[in-house]
């Protein structure tokens, strides 16, 4: 019996190895597409909509805000969302309710934190359809005052 319970432990620890293994390869995967995406994001924002980046991948104890901005007299800030498959409505879908509030949260932080005088502030979101080599959009959505 010893032996059966001392193989099973062994299973399961090469098991949890293997998806310990599976899931840093998706979490490395993912990232380099939403870093290709933030890249593509912050270009489009500075060079076709004329905003001035303040902060790219601000984090604080809250969370992560990709992008800061500042576009006239508002304080912008962007939710990007990248995919290489699938469209750009299921992209605008990924953005619930539970991300919606957690953005705002991160909005109040930034803004008592940073001490920003800014009395107008909205939420942007760029969507963007990557290529498979993740260096160019297929296609890409800014949506001004998403929520």
């Amino acid at each position: 019996m010893r032996k059966q319970f001392s193989i099973e432990v062994l299973t399961d620890t090469i098991k949890s190895e293997r998806m310990l293994i599976i899931k840093e390869k998706e979490t490395g995967w993912k990232k380099e597409l939403g870093t290709a995406g933030e890249k593509l994001a912050a270009e489009y924002l500075c060079n076709k909509e004329g905003y001035q980046i303040l902060s790219r991948n601000y984090r604080c104890p809250v969370g992560e805000i990709d992008l800061i901005c500042r576009d006239g007299q508002y304080l912008v800030f962007v939710e990007v969302r990248s995919s290489s498959s699938g469209t750009l409505n299921m992209a605008a879908e990924s953005i619930n309710y539970r991300k919606k509030r957690k953005l705002k949260q991160l909005a109040q932080y930034y803004l008592l934190r940073e001490r920003r005088n800014f009395t107008l502030c909205r939420f942007d979101a760029v969507l963007i359809l990557l290529d498979e080599k993740k260096q160019a959009a297929k296609e890409m959505r800014h949506l001004k005052n998403a929520f």
